[in-house]
């Protein structure tokens, strides 16, 4: 498996994790990037070429959500999510 796959994977268990943290909400959480990027920061470390902050991470959060919902990908969000991540901080 290579970064771009085990980073799509990451984001997927991120999904699953953060849906059960708000299983009475159905998952639904308008404060999300931050939970995120809280559940991400250290594990997502170690795909990165250089530092960021979990400010940064936040960002892209909000910024990878935007432009997937703007491409209407037919990709997968935790892959666009991974490709992103690659492109910014890996």
């Amino acid at each position: 498996m290579d970064n771009a796959q085990e980073l799509a994977s990451l984001f997927q268990s991120t999904g699953t994790a953060h849906h059960q943290a708000y299983i009475e909400t159905d998952g639904e959480d308008a404060e999300w990037p931050i939970w995120y990027a809280d559940y991400l920061y250290e594990k997502l470390k170690v795909y990165a070429s250089k530092e960021y902050t979990k400010s940064e991470l936040v960002w892209l959060l909000v910024e990878a959500d935007r432009q997937y919902q703007q491409a209407g990908a037919d990709t997968p969000w935790p892959q666009y999510y991974a490709e992103m991540f690659t492109r910014i901080f890996g």
